[in-house]
């Protein structure tokens, strides 16, 4: 997934953002509600991360207001205000989940993981497909009940196509979902991390619409 991390605290935000990059996900990290606009005007997020008080503004009025534009991004809310009737407000304002600071990293990609598969329509973890069994809240695959041992990048681009089964994903899109702004990617990067998943998953796992892009096959 490609995630927006708006967070103005430093050493926070490089511990949130080596988290989720870790994890397999490209980020963009700013710092200021202005920033993250630009942000969204020249990219198309999976997620956003959203600390409530920042240098510009509050990610409150910020929130509200991508609601009523009809931006359904998924949000969820990282903030040192613990209050209930803060937590009620943030929920009310359109956010999918709240955690209060500080927070343990690990819980963070856990609740990531659960909001992006309500929001695939999927919210079983399990996923079973063409002989594989794959546990998208551990983050594990097993195939033929061996356990399968997959890169960060590649479980990233794993996900990509599980969130979005049968449909044709360009190498454009792709390499959105897997990079961030400042990454250099080489032009046979998707073709790459591809042909690997097909070799540790099988070949015929992946399909692949010549000039046009890739789709997961169906079960």
């Amino acid at each position: 997934m490609r995630i927006l991390l708006i967070e103005d605290d430093a050493v926070l935000g490089a511990a949130v953002r080596d988290q989720i990059a870790g994890d397999g996900h490209s980020v963009d990290w700013v710092t200021r509600i202005d920033a993250a606009r630009d942000a969204m005007a020249g990219a198309g997020y999976d997620l956003i991360l959203l600390d409530l008080m920042l240098p510009d503004g509050r990610g409150i009025v910020f929130l509200k207001a991508l609601r009523t534009g009809r931006d359904v991004t998924p949000v969820i809310i990282l903030t040192a205000l613990d209050q209930v009737s803060d937590r009620i407000e943030g929920l009310k304002a359109g956010a999918d989940d709240y955690l209060v600071k500080p927070f343990d990293l690990d819980e963070l990609s856990a609740r990531i993981g659960s909001v992006a598969r309500r929001y695939s329509g999927n919210p079983n973890p399990i996923i079973r497909v063409r002989g594989l069994e794959i546990d998208i809240a551990r983050r594990s695959v097993g195939r033929d009940g061996k356990p399968v041992q997959l890169t960060a990048r590649e479980w990233a681009l794993l996900e990509a196509f599980l969130t979005r089964p049968g449909q044709l994903l360009s190498k454009a899109q792709l390499e959105e979902k897997l990079y961030d702004f400042a990454a250099e990617v080489e032009s046979n990067t998707i073709e790459v991390h591809v042909s690997r998943l097909r070799k540790k998953l099988g070949t015929e796992l992946i399909e692949t619409e010549r000039g046009l892009g890739y789709r997961l096959a169906q079960a």
